[in-house]
């Protein structure tokens, strides 16, 4: 039984690093917390709770949620620190050890949240909980909005793949999911509150279905049926996971966007091997051909890992000139990170930090150039625009239903366009090169 009266009237502040997924679950804490009479601490304001949602994707990333940890810790003394996600669980030891930090949560557990957070509230012990990986069964559902105008709906967890150079199965155990039903259920509520647009999150989203028997094209097709939600985006698909089925389906769907993200990781065929990838580059082409045949204005936006050992200079060579060949429209480069106890430290061939840097600038130079050509395409023709909340007097934001990304100037800016779909003109690119500007219609 959980007591709310010990929560009532307190505040409570949320810190989040890492994936889409991750500011999911942490909008679905803030649910839980507000449930209990906890309200969201303004800037400036003590909170009586911190809850940090940790990444661990990368060294970085585990010394950003180390950084996260102190900085709320000295912000709130005395506050009730919670730690939960990928870093958590790896390293649950370690965060318990972190001065200020009451309570740790690993993957299994956050789905209890609420009752792990009762139990330890008054105990003035530091606690943690932890499963191993094999055991990691829960599943924590997931549809909120935080404070964006999109909703983002958890339709998978875990991954079965253990690339070589990956935590992430280790950090959120194999793949499973919920019911499409269920899934269905949570998108109609979400229209009920007037949501729009749903992104679906998760980690490995292609291999819906190994907990319900379903299948991911059956989810894609039941959730384009509820009324109400006009855009779907699919937040991440692996190219191996892309059946022709679905591209023909995206294609001539109601809600289902132009709209791609595809890990690729390498251009060379001798790195994707050393990976444990479940693909080569001739079938990546394929897909990107496929998309474009049936989509010629999809937006696909691709992974790229750069440095990872093995990488030669003539490998990387492979990939940049693979990537250049591509009708992509956006690399999210970033160098590859050593993690402990991946069986990528036992490949031979180690890529220089100086090596790294340069290759992830080639690459980012080369995606501004291939998102720049991709945007002026589109410059004179007309768009609906779903507009994003701006703070009075500045510009509103929003984007094509190809992922444009477009500015209305702070003049033109209605707060009544929040959340609407709005007819616009696409005009030039703004100066930092990352939207094009929009005059109404």
């Amino acid at each position: 039984m959980i007591d709310t009266s010990a929560f009532q009237g307190k505040k409570a502040a949320y810190f989040t690093l890492g994936c889409k997924l991750n500011f999911s679950e942490t909008s679905t804490f803030g649910k839980m917390l507000q449930d209990l009479g906890v309200t969201t601490a303004q800037k400036g304001e003590h909170a009586d709770i911190c809850l940090i949602n940790t990444c661990s994707v990368t060294e970085v990333a585990d010394k950003k949620c180390r950084q996260a940890i102190h900085r709320l810790v000295r912000e709130n003394p005395g506050a009730f620190v919670v730690v939960t996600g990928c870093y958590a669980q790896l390293e649950a030891d370690e965060v318990a050890r972190i001065e200020g930090v009451s309570l740790v949560l690993g993957s299994n557990e956050k789905a209890n949240l609420i009752q792990f957070l009762s139990d330890a509230w008054t105990s003035g012990e530091v606690k943690y909980f932890r499963q191993k990986t094999k055991d990691i069964t829960s599943f924590a559902p997931s549809c909120s909005r935080g404070n964006r105008t999109r909703y983002f709906l958890k339709v998978q967890d875990g991954c079965d793949y253990f690339c070589t150079y990956c935590t992430i199965p280790y950090a959120r155990g194999f793949s499973r999911n919920p019911t499409i039903a269920s899934l269905v259920a949570q998108a109609e509520e979400a229209a009920a509150e007037g949501g729009k647009e749903i992104v679906l999150t998760g980690v490995n989203i292609g291999d819906f279905g190994k907990t319900t028997g379903e299948k991911f094209i059956d989810l894609v097709k039941a959730l384009d049926g509820v009324e109400g939600i006009q855009r779907y985006r699919i937040s991440s698909l692996e190219p191996d996971l892309i059946s022709d089925e679905l591209i023909e389906y995206c294609a001539q769907s109601r809600a289902f966007m132009p709209h791609f993200h595809i890990p690729l990781q390498s251009g060379s065929n001798t790195v994707l091997k050393l990976m444990h990838r479940h693909y080569d580059r001739e079938l990546f082409a394929e897909k990107i051909h496929r998309i474009k045949e049936l989509m010629p204005d999809a937006f696909i936006g691709v992974d790229v890992m750069v440095g990872c050992r093995g990488e030669t200079s003539e490998c990387f060579e492979e990939t940049y000139e693979f990537l250049d060949s591509l009708d992509v429209t956006q690399l999210h480069v970033f160098p590859y990170s050593e993690r402990p106890g991946t069986s990528a430290l036992s490949i031979p061939y180690v890529v220089s930090e100086k090596d790294k840097k340069l290759r992830v600038k080639r690459l980012l130079e080369l995606s501004d150039q291939k998102t720049i050509g991709f945007y002026e395409r589109y410059i004179g023709q007309e768009a609906e625009v779903l507009f994003e909340k701006a703070t009075r007097g500045r510009a509103m934001h929003g984007f094509t239903k190809n992922y444009i990304r477009v500015e209305l100037s702070a003049k033109d800016a209605n707060p009544d366009f929040d959340n609407q779909l709005i007819k616009v003109r696409l005009g030039e690119l703004t100066h930092d090169k990352e939207s094009l500007k929009c005059i109404l219609l």
